[in-house]
């Protein structure tokens, strides 16, 4: 049976995490701004007209659809290399970031530049998947 142990930077992985969290509550702060600047009522989820709206919300939606697997991918990729994953992990946040502010311009096409985002990720899909092959002795 493998064992694993919480390297000791973990730490760095652990803080990104709650970054990450932070990240989250703004883009719903910035949603719930958006609501009052274009008159938009709760429970209405996207406007049938306001397309500027629609891009506040649904810059805060994608982030939430791929917010699990990230969180996945950070806390376990983390235990094969925390250093890797942390800054994967912050690359993935500032690309969201980037992804929200090209969004909020109301030109959806400006979401793209967020699109380095990606790398985090595929740098935190390689932890996790070295993390896993690791316990399964493949490697």
């Amino acid at each position: 049976m493998a064992t694993v142990d919480i390297p000791d930077q973990y730490g760095y992985v652990v803080l990104v995490a709650i970054f990450s969290i932070f990240m989250v509550m703004w883009m719903g702060i910035k949603v719930g701004g958006a609501r009052k600047k274009f008159n938009v009522p709760y429970p209405t989820m996207y406007h049938k007209t306001n397309d500027h709206f629609n891009c506040y919300q649904r810059a805060h939606q994608n982030t939430l659809e791929n917010y699990p697997q990230f969180l996945v991918l950070l806390l376990l990729g983390g235990l094969y290399n925390p250093l890797v994953s942390a800054a994967g992990g912050a690359v993935w946040c500032c690309g969201r970031v980037a992804y929200a502010f090209g969004y909020y311009s109301g030109d959806p096409k400006k979401r793209s530049n967020g699109f380095f985002g990606y790398i985090g990720q595929l740098a935190l899909l390689y932890c996790g998947v070295r993390f896993a092959t690791g316990l399964l002795g493949w490697f």
